[in-house]
């Protein structure tokens, strides 16, 4: 086994064992989540072993105990195979003599295809961690040289060199996050996010819920789905794309693949932000749509990094992408959400990242060049003097987040240009 790459996930699953009875850690295939569990827990149990699975989910049925009994804390991999296990869980972490945090860690790459064989939410003894496609700043390919802790706590400067030129950029966008990925060639590495892509489409979308899908219906909502990245699409925008497949490929179908996507944690979508402003603008509340790792749109485009080179209006979306995902694992590790903001006006900011002690960030995502950098900087002080800051705190910083760029600096206006390369959480 090679050595464990440490994620940002691991201080995390720590806080919540100590915290909880039990921790769900949730988040698509391949992305790390038994790997990382298993560098915490005392005894494992695969669920999903082709050679005991069938024998698992009979004794989940007559004497789950069984399955339970090991050091803690227990991982219990791919829970759902056997939802049972979650009652019985809660029911132990309730009544456990030494009344223990900490007993169980449960991963899952999907809900379980049948929700009514779970009596009881586990409020109180479940904590929830989801887990995502490696950032830059896990995978060695951000410096780190910028802390977005520190500019939450109001850093006067920043300093960082970035070691990323447009064509590695586009690179680590087909590349995606995925850890098994770092130990294979470049050409490997390329091609994993389409053998990822082709499972999902013929046969994991069906497996999800037991429910027969069309993989040809899948892979061409999910490629609509790749080029609206960034955007509010409604599900009508998607049924003109796909039209051409199916009379039968309506909104409501559209809708269930969708459904069955988020299941796999493979689409997640960034929902808007409604902060108290100083007129009535209206406030846009559409979500915007993403895949949870850019690679995933690669591969249903059909695409790699020449592409992207040649068509750097698609590279910037993408790039958004990947900007989207790595914020989201950087905000978490922090206690924040990542939204997005539009208004009535158009005025519309990439990401807004909201702490659980209301402070905020906001951050526009540019591939890089002054006119681009200008553009975002004015976006984000518009942006900021809408807000009352009456009733609410006034952003902690001001950043337009790039692809390429030498270094990371303050401008004179105080707005933050940080290359994604130099960024850590």
């Amino acid at each position: 086994m090679g050595k464990y790459r440490k994620r940002i996930a691991d201080k995390l699953l720590q806080y919540n064992l100590e915290e909880m009875g039990a921790v769900l850690v949730k988040g698509p295939k391949w992305c790390g989540k038994t790997t990382t569990c298993e560098q915490q827990a005392k005894s494992v149990i695969y669920m999903d072993d082709p050679k005991m699975k069938e024998q698992y989910v009979m004794l989940a049925n007559t004497q789950v105990e069984l399955l339970l009994n090991g050091e803690k804390p227990r991982l219990i991999d791919e829970w759902q195979v056997a939802p049972k296990i979650w009652d019985t869980i809660r029911f132990n972490v309730d009544h456990n003599d030494d009344n223990k945090d900490g007993q169980y860690i449960l991963t899952g790459s999907t809900v379980p295809p049948d929700e009514n064989d779970i009596e009881h939410t586990g409020t109180g003894r479940f904590a929830e961690l989801k887990m995502r496609t490696m950032s830059l700043y896990e995978s060695g390919d951000s410096t780190g040289e910028v802390s977005l802790e520190d500019l939450f706590q109001k850093a006067e400067n920043i300093s960082g060199s970035n070691p990323l030129d447009l064509a590695r950029i586009a690179y680590l966008i087909c590349r995606g996050g995925w850890p098994g990925s770092l130990k294979k060639s470049e050409r490997a590495s390329l091609r994993i996010p389409y053998h990822y892509f082709d499972i999902l489409v013929q046969k994991d979308i069906s497996h999800v819920d037991n429910v027969k899908r069309n993989p040809e219906w899948a892979a061409a909502i999910l490629r609509s789905y790749a080029r609206l990245q960034g955007s509010q699409a409604s599900i009508n925008v998607i049924e003109q794309d796909v039209k051409n497949l199916s009379s039968s490929l309506s909104e409501s179908t559209i809708e269930n693949y969708l459904d069955a996507l988020r299941k796999l944690f493979v689409v997640e979508d960034l929902l808007a932000w409604s902060p108290n402003l100083r007129s009535k603008t209206a406030i846009r509340t559409s979500p915007t749509r993403y895949v949870v790792d850019p690679s995933i749109a690669i591969a249903a485009m059909g695409v790699g990094p020449e592409d992207l080179l040649g068509d750097l209006n698609t590279m910037g979306f993408l790039f958004e992408t990947l900007a989207i995902r790595d914020l989201r694992v950087y905000a978490e590790s922090l206690d924040g959400t990542v939204y997005h903001y539009r208004d009535k006006t158009e005025l519309e900011c990439d990401a807004v990242i909201h702490l659980r002690n209301r402070k905020i960030g906001l951050i526009e995502i540019k591939l890089g060049g002054e006119k681009s950098i200008s553009e975002g900087a004015n976006t984000l002080k518009a942006l900021a003097n809408r807000l009352d800051i009456t009733t609410m705190k006034e952003p902690s910083f001001l950043m337009v987040l790039t692809a390429v760029g030498q270094f990371a600096y303050r401008r004179d206006d105080g707005v933050f240009v940080v290359p994604i390369g130099c960024l850590r959480p």
